[in-house]
């Protein structure tokens, strides 16, 4: 039992210098990355809340900020939101909007990422969003995980490349697939 309470002590962290560069590179991609898929969403599809969902802020995070993180390359961005999706549409079918359809969502997100080698943290979020959406995001039905994930973050994942490898110091992605 000690052994357990220990390991919850933590350890120190160690935080290297603050990069204000880095900092800027990544304030410049979530900010085009997240302007590029509202106004899209206005243009495409006449209205903001369809194309833009929460999972796509901490999508960004990863994207901008981390690039070089396994979980924010092409694969994990695409492959988990979009497997995410489906799993979390395929929970509403199921079961409805309720608290435990939420929790089969998110949990069943996260075993089929492990799986499929695709995991992306935001796929949590973007199953989760499939349960408890509006009625509007409900009446997308299993085209969400076209409209609005795969198409946000095919979006994301064209600036993140295009942004992230403009500074020298920065490469993305790592690896394609």
């Amino acid at each position: 039992m000690k052994t357990y309470l220990g390991k919850m002590k933590g350890g120190n962290a160690e935080r290297g210098q603050l990069c204000w560069k880095d900092a800027l590179w990544s304030w410049v991609g979530a900010f085009v990355g997240m302007a590029g898929v509202g106004w899209l969403s206005h243009e495409w599809l006449s209205t903001q809340a369809l194309l833009m969902i929460g999972s796509f802020g901490a999508t960004s995070v990863l994207l901008y900020s981390t690039p070089d993180s396994p979980l924010a390359q092409p694969r994990n961005v695409l492959g988990g939101n979009v497997l995410s999706a489906l799993v979390g549409v395929l929970c509403w079918l199921w079961l409805g909007d309720d608290w435990l359809a939420a929790a089969v969502a998110v949990s069943s997100s996260i075993l089929v990422m492990q799986l499929t080698h695709t995991l992306h943290p935001p796929g949590g979020a973007t199953a989760l969003i499939a349960v408890i959406g509006s009625p509007e995001l409900h009446a997308l039905g299993w085209g969400y995980a076209l409209v609005p994930v795969a198409a946000g973050c095919l979006l994301l994942l064209v600036i993140a490349t295009l942004i992230n490898n403009l500074a020298r110091h920065r490469r993305y992605p790592r690896h394609w697939w």
